[in-house]
């Protein structure tokens, strides 16, 4: 039977990914909320769809939907970061599951919160992990568990991805709201590198600003020198003329190439989450204890080994 749901943020960024989503797994967007009205994306989908931009008022439309006998099965979630916690709330009392983006809170202990609240509601939490449904992270993962048990693997990441003023004028440039640079565009990586090395050891920090972070990990199964930043200045000397983005993610030496392939994620996680396969607070825990690490470590500048674009960074 075809599924309902319910969306929470329906302006932003990611949210078309997330309708397009319910549209290829043959659900039915029925409501949804943003307190920007450009939502005109909705027309492609779903355009009977009812939409708010006040919260009462798209919590009313959910309450009486149940009151009349309706069904909402899900409730996807892309707000900004720190409304996650009270979205997913929502959602398990209204009596859906969710559907939440990354990263679900900015604190680890919510998640032992959210744990309470899905056993008192009988609902679930699903995060969305894309980056482990992509191929290319596949083939990484399957490759480093048929080799050898006890080798520990070289990686560099850095993730350079310009962005304007705007940036640090909204919520995302706020750490109290989106948890700071590593947070907001570095914890996928993380968890992906969970994913494919095993459990983390050790963490250092080099560098911490409101534009750039960088440092060092240990994992049991690799050494990561990463750098992350959204300052066009930092754009490293190998980017492509004409491009603001420069990602690169290296293997001992060996370039993984994941760009392409991540239009169709969003929806290869719902049809995850459809098959009772989804991602829950268990497997998100790793990155969000070592992102809220990152927010409070000491600066380290001479421990670990330092990214080779962290240079251009620090200016250094």
């Amino acid at each position: 039977m075809p599924k309902t749901y319910a969306l929470i943020g329906a302006a932003g960024y990611i949210a078309p990914r997330h309708m397009k989503a319910m549209a290829e797994t043959d659900g039915t967007l029925v409501a949804a909320y943003d307190v920007n009205d450009s939502v005109g994306v909705m027309d492609s989908h779903f355009p009977d769809a009812a939409f708010f931009t006040e919260f009462e008022r798209f919590e009313a439309d959910v309450h009486d939907r149940r009151l009349l006998g309706g069904s909402l099965d899900f409730v996807s979630i892309c707000s900004p970061n720190y409304l996650h916690k009270a979205h997913m709330a929502f959602a398990l009392r209204a009596g859906a599951d969710a559907i939440c983006e990354k990263p679900l809170v900015l604190d680890p202990a919510e998640l032992d919160a959210l744990a309470a609240l899905e056993a008192d509601s009988g609902r679930r939490i699903n995060s969305i992990l894309q980056l482990r449904l992509h191929p290319s992270i596949i083939a990484l993962k399957e490759k480093i568990a048929a080799g050898p048990a006890d080798r520990v693997h070289d990686v560099d990441l850095g993730y350079f991805t310009s962005r304007g003023a705007w940036y640090h004028a909204s919520w995302k440039g706020l750490d109290e709201k989106s948890g700071g640079i590593a947070t907001n565009i570095g914890v996928h990586f993380y968890d992906m590198l969970s994913f494919v090395f095993g459990p983390l050891r050790t963490s250092v920090v080099h560098h911490r600003a409101a534009d750039a972070a960088a440092g060092y990990l240990e994992f049991s199964k690799a050494r990561v020198r990463w750098v992350l930043s959204i300052n066009r200045s930092h754009l490293p000397p190998q980017t492509p003329a004409g491009q603001s983005t420069y990602r690169s993610i290296t293997v001992d030496g060996d370039e993984i190439e994941f760009s392409g392939g991540f239009t169709d994620l969003h929806t290869a996680s719902y049809r995850g989450i459809l098959a009772g396969e989804g991602y829950g607070l268990d497997e998100v825990r790793a990155s969000i204890e070592l992102v809220s690490g990152i927010r409070t470590a000491p600066i380290e500048p001479s421990r670990g080994e330092r990214h080779p674009d962290l240079r251009k960074v620090v200016g250094a």
